[in-house]
Formats: structure tokens, sequence, C-alpha cells
């Protein structure tokens, strides 16, 4: 029991890696093309609208459960700006082979959950798992920056010439089970003041969903300065999507 704790213990207190950067590639998984496209896309977004992208892929975790280990990178770097905390972790862990968005409170409004998770499964996931790590980074951060920059009302021109690729088309069946769920509820009997009604929030996907990690910040090793911009004390509440590939 005692050796349990201890090895708990020194998970927990990994300390985290200081900030190279808008690009961290910890995990040595980026080529240095992808890394110059991805960190042309990042510090545009950052200089036109204050919002910082950072991307950070590491090698392993040490046992840490990938999505807290994220929410709590977050605060202890400090990503965006203090009180408005407009900014966005890409994370990808090599060894265990999950991956997060984490978003700041400040941009929860513009990329709620279902959103990021979309993100993820449509532009990030498919590559990830053909270990092309430089090309999923690439595609979500374009994806992300896109939202960020239209909701901002600007141009993104480093981002010119680097196109998303299609977005998987829909199947028609695939609000066949809701359909079906609906029928259903349609004729059950009907207890005293209760309605089919109450399952509509159900029906309609409500709540947070798309792998979001828990609430809070997790443990805060205050904001880190290193002369670049993007990390000013920003905060996040644990918005976002992860998962594995």
């Amino acid at each position: 029991m005692a050796l349990f704790l201890v090895v708990s213990s020194a998970v927990a207190e990994r300390p985290f890696p200081k900030p190279e950067g808008l690009v961290n590639d910890f995990g040595r998984v980026i080529s240095a093309t992808y890394r110059q496209k991805i960190a042309a896309v990042a510090n545009e977004v950052l200089r036109k609208t204050g919002t910082a992208i950072v991307i950070v892929t590491m090698p392993d975790i040490g046992g840490a459960e990938y999505n807290d280990y994220a929410n709590r990178l977050y605060s202890a770097w400090g990503i965006g700006k203090k009180g408005e905390d407009k900014g966005v972790l890409v994370f990808v862990t090599v060894k265990e082979r999950k991956m997060r968005i984490e978003t700041g409170y400040g941009v929860e409004g513009i990329l709620p959950d279902g959103l990021v998770g979309e993100i993820r499964d449509t532009y990030m996931i498919p590559s990830l798992r053909k270990n092309r790590f430089g090309e999923g980074i690439l595609n979500g951060t374009l994806a992300i920056a896109q939202v960020i920059a239209k909701d901002a009302g600007v141009r993104l021109t480093d981002a010119s010439g680097i196109s998303l690729p299609k977005k998987r088309k829909q199947s028609r069946f695939t609000f066949l089970p809701f359909l079906i769920l609906f029928i259903v509820f349609m004729f059950l009997p009907r207890r005293r003041g209760a309605s089919w009604l109450f399952f509509l929030p159900l029906l309609m996907g409500g709540g947070r969903g798309y792998g979001s990690g828990s609430g809070g910040t997790g443990s805060s090793f205050g904001g880190f300065g290193g002369g670049f911009g993007g990390f000013g004390g920003g905060m996040s509440g644990g918005g976002g999507a992860g998962g594995g590939f």
C-alpha cells in the first residue's frame, strides 16, 4: 500500500516541461516542414485575434490520466491572457496514443465541446491513427484557427495554400436511432404530469459530450512568461474534447 502511494505521488508530481513557444514538439513527431506551417498559422491567429493556439506533443505522460494532464498543463503554462482566457491547447501523447483539444474559458462560446469533438474526429484522428502526426495536428490547428478567425472577422494569410481535407459526409442514417426513440416515447404510457417532451433534450444531444474532461482547472503552477506571447495566466474550465487514436 505504501509503495502504491509513493508511485502515485511520483506520477502526480512529475514536473511539466517549460514551453518553447506555440509549437512544443517534445515527442519529436512533427517534421520541420509541418512545424513551420503550424507555427505560422498559430502565430498569425495570436497576432490578429489575441487567441493562443498552443501545440504540445509528449513522448509519454508517465501513467497520468491524459484529460487531467492536459488540463493541468494548460493551467501550469497559463495559456492565453489572464482575465481573457482566450487559448486552445492541442495535446498529443505518443506512447499512450491519446489526444485532447483543451479550450480556455474565453473561447468556449465559439468552440463548444461538440464542435471541438467534430474537429477531433474529422481532421485529426484519421491522420494520427496512421502516425501522420504533423498532418493531423496541422489539420486540427487549421480547423480551430478558421473558427477563431471567422469570429474575430479577420482573414488568415499564412494559411493560404494550406487546405483542410474534405469533411466526410454524414450518413443519411445518422439520425435513425433518434427517430426510433422519438416514436417510442410518443407512444409510451404517460404518467400523471409526465410528458415525452421531457426526453427532448436527450434526443437533441443536450449536455457536454465528445469526451470532454472533468471540470475544474486542476493544479496551477503559475504561468510562464518565457519571452514569447501566448502565455499570460489564462485558465481553462475543462472544456474541449479528447480521445484515443
